[in-house]
């Protein structure tokens, strides 16, 4: 994305938003970010990445960095704290995304001449998006979009208490560049406040081999935990050809590296493919990720969750369950079956659904403190 700068559609959009809003505006309904406020002392201090010493005044990380519909801050790699103010004149929804098609804010509706204050903590790194893909753009990048947008008022700070969730994970978790696809890494972030981030470090076709072996990503993650954070693993869709002693070894491995530097692991079986029986249930090993050796996968991470003490979503079991209500017709908006006939990969609106079932998750099992979570 491009870099944006100070122009008269600023002066002419935010501009005239912000002259009206009065020195309390948005107290009445700051309670979103007051919640994520209140609960961040529960959270471990401690950046993911350093380079904050570099990063420009906080008077210089404000609204005179967007457009109608986009904004640049010039930071360096690290984790912010972003706090907006909402609503104009009229009535107004809006929601933000940034980095590489991240949903960071779902839409939020603010009555007529009323501010709405929300705030949300992100994860910028290098590379923006899959963990082995292109570098992206330097610096944060935030699109402003919705029914009817209106940004009175943004602050970006360097964030100093915060938790991240790493995610580890393939293409049906990560940061999908390119429309249609999405994964439901992607998507969880709009459910978290201030506070609580996501690093997600999921790539496209990565195996438990794969993924150890890429010094580009087990390397990379690990020396970053911090004891505190998260790390929710899924992979299975592409350990087509590991034998099942390996793909266990494997995920213990993973756990074993988590714990050693303090973090928590998560363990979470793969999501379903879409492939249906004549009997309209998923119970086959093309949907249940059984692979070619009978490996079966979700059965692995759930032994290994239970030896090892891990915590474990099993969103196998979830993801059957919602595809199987909607049935052979209705599943197919989850994935991509009408654009690409794909029955493994998500579109957006599947995306969100699984984020909505690993949000109700980490809330279900205490994994995270509900005050750092948004409700869907």
């Amino acid at each position: 994305m491009r870099r944006f700068s100070i122009a008269a559609l600023v002066v002419a959009t935010l501009g005239t938003v912000l002259s009206a809003v009065p020195a309390h505006a948005g107290n009445a309904q700051a309670g979103d970010a007051q919640a994520g406020d209140a609960q961040a002392g529960n959270a471990q201090a401690g950046n993911a990445q350093a380079g904050n010493a570099e990063v420009p005044t906080a008077s210089s990380l404000g609204p005179e960095n967007c457009t109608a519909d986009a904004c640049h801050f010039d930071v360096p790699p690290g984790t912010y704290d972003v706090k907006v103010l909402l609503g104009g004149d009229t009535a107004s929804s809006t929601r933000i995304g940034g980095e590489t098609r991240r949903a960071l804010l779902p839409e939020t509706a603010a009555p007529a001449g009323e501010r709405v204050a929300r705030s949300f903590t992100v994860n910028v790194r290098t590379p923006e998006g899959e963990a082995t893909g292109p570098a992206g753009t330097p610096g944060l990048d935030l699109v402003i979009g919705g029914a009817a947008p209106a940004l009175a008022d943004i602050r970006v700070i360097p964030a100093r208490h915060t938790r991240q969730i790493f995610l580890v994970g393939d293409s049906t978790v990560c940061d999908q560049p390119g429309d249609p696809y999405a994964g439901w890494g992607q998507q969880l972030p709009q459910y978290l406040r201030k506070g609580l981030s996501v690093a997600n470090y999921a790539d496209s076709g990565e195996s438990t081999v794969s993924f150890l072996q890429n010094p580009q990503l087990w390397a990379t993650v690990q020396p970053q935990i911090r004891r505190g954070d998260l790390v929710l693993i899924q992979l299975a869709h592409n350990d087509k050809t590991t034998d099942e002693a390996t793909y266990r070894a494997n995920l213990e491995a993973l756990v074993a590296g988590v714990r050693e530097k303090g973090g928590e692991p998560v363990l979470v079986t793969p999501i379903v493919r879409r492939w249906f029986n004549a009997d309209g249930t998923l119970n086959n090993n093309t949907a249940l990720l059984v692979n070619g050796l009978g490996v079966d996968h979700p059965a692995v991470v759930r032994s290994v969750a239970t030896a090892e003490g891990v915590p474990l979503i099993d969103l196998t079991a979830k993801t059957k369950a919602v595809v199987e209500s909607l049935g052979v017709e209705a599943s197919k908006a989850l994935y991509l079956y009408n654009e690409k006939r794909d029955n493994t990969h998500t579109s957006v609106h599947g995306a969100t659904v699984y984020a909505e079932l690993v949000r109700d998750e980490l809330l279900a099992q205490h994994l995270v403190p509900r005050g750092l979570v948004r409700a869907g």
